[in-house]
């Protein structure tokens, strides 16, 4: 959903302006034997249009949630998180998260949001600097082990 000169996602795709355009390459890569995620913001709206172009899931985009997070009320971005997850699944996606997820934040939104997937880099090649990287990576593995729920 980015721009050509953008270095990072600040936002997630505008499915209904960006449906139709996506389709095809959607199928295209199908076609190809690849899974499709769609970069999605918390309380999106039209996730049918990406159900209906073919996505296996969505990725949604938690830098707000991060940011909620920091300044001490990630609740109502949570929320949002959850209910875009909730209705994803009720399309038949799947639902991955990422962009600003860290050590501090990424728990509590795994509990709430229990993602398939979730895609930290930044974060943890920060955290590695400090701590080395098998050191952080384990770290990350624990805090998933213990949020991820249990049947």
């Amino acid at each position: 959903p980015d721009g050509d000169g953008q270095l990072t996602s600040d936002h997630g795709f505008d499915l209904r302006r960006d449906a139709a355009r996506l389709r095809p390459l959607i199928a295209a890569f199908k076609d190809a034997g690849a899974r499709v995620s769609l970069f999605v913001d918390a309380g999106a709206s039209a996730l049918e249009l990406a159900a209906e172009a073919g996505a296996d899931r969505i990725e949604l985009y938690t830098g707000p949630y991060a940011d909620a997070y920091a300044a001490g009320d990630p609740g109502p971005m949570l929320a949002a998180c959850v209910a875009t997850a909730v209705q994803a699944q009720a399309l038949g996606m799947r639902v991955n998260a990422g962009h600003d997820l860290s050590q501090d934040n990424l728990a509590m939104f795994v509990r709430a949001v229990a993602p398939a997937e979730v895609s930290i880099g930044h974060a943890l090649i920060g955290e590695a600097l400090y701590a080395g990287l098998e050191a952080t990576v384990r770290a990350y593995l624990a805090i998933l082990q213990d949020a991820a729920p249990h049947p």
